[in-house]
């Protein structure tokens, strides 16, 4: 897995995906944005992940697990307005650990799932041709209680299994360039872990661009499967793309974040529609 994971940094070097990799949902690395995917769109995805790109101190202050974190996804976008998506993160116990028994060092010991949702509010253009889209989201909204019992509970993550927890409204907008290609703006409010107003708040800013040059040659089909992704985000700068190997359906992955942890993966998409 990891050399496999190697060989796609390789090829993308510098460059994350349209659904985002810890989440599995549209958007750019970890900042959401309000770009939706065509109607009936299923992706499978999976990524290798550097748990320090997480906010949960569950995975990224704790020397039990492995540095890296893997996920696999399935997203779903059910009509043009609404996409969910089902996320399973699973995480490694690290080799010599005190936690984990020894016959379990470097196999899978625990895993956390997780569902994601999100609306589109507004639809870019709607009202004047400068109007940006705008959609609401939730990322692991609700779980059971850590004590029992059954009751789901939305509050802060450090009360229970709410890892990925949090909600946002998020705005895009997009700009074309005759003969090179699509720019996209896109701006969010972000509140983490859960429900509570005096939890932790974010501002996201990012950019991503999408290559659309004309003509046949190879070179020009090849700069066409790459889309360029920045951001702002919990104040952090990170870089990242996608590309797409075979007619959009194959994708590679790769993004730095905060100029220090990597992560790559890889995701198939197809529209039925």
């Amino acid at each position: 897995m990891r050399n496999f994971c190697l060989t796609a940094l390789l090829c993308v070097i510098s460059m994350q995906v349209l659904g985002q990799q810890p989440y599995g949902t549209t958007g750019l690395i970890s900042a959401p944005t309000a770009e939706m995917q065509k109607d009936k769109t299923i992706m499978i995805g999976g990524s290798m992940i550097d748990h320090n790109i997480y906010r949960s101190s569950y995975w990224s202050n704790s020397r039990e697990y492995d540095p890296f974190t893997y996920n696999y996804y399935l997203n779903i976008t059910i009509f043009p307005w609404l996409e969910v998506a089902y996320t399973c993160t699973l995480v490694k116990g690290v080799h010599g650990s005190s936690y984990w028994p020894q016959q379990t060092w470097g196999k899978f010991t625990n895993q956390d799932r997780s569902f994601h949702g999100r609306l589109r509010l507004w639809k870019e253009g709607w009202w004047k041709q400068w109007t940006p889209q705008i959609v609401l989201g939730a990322n692991d909204p609700g779980s059971h209680e850590q004590t029992g019992g059954g009751n789901i509970v939305f509050d802060n993550a450090d009360e229970n299994t709410n890892h990925l927890t949090r909600f946002y409204i998020a705005a895009t907008k997009h700009f074309t360039f005759q003969q090179w290609g699509t720019l996209g703006v896109h701006a969010s409010v972000i509140q983490f872990d859960g429900l509570d107003l005096d939890n932790d708040h974010g501002f996201t800013l990012g950019a991503n661009f999408r290559f659309n040059r004309q003509g046949d040659g190879f070179w020009t089909k090849a700069l066409n499967g790459l889309n360029l992704m920045g951001e702002y985000y919990d104040g952090v700068v990170n870089v990242g793309g996608n590309y797409a190997v075979w007619k959009d359906r194959i994708n590679l992955t790769a993004s730095l974040y905060d100029g220090k942890y990597w992560s790559v993966g890889l995701y198939f998409r197809v529209c039925l529609k």
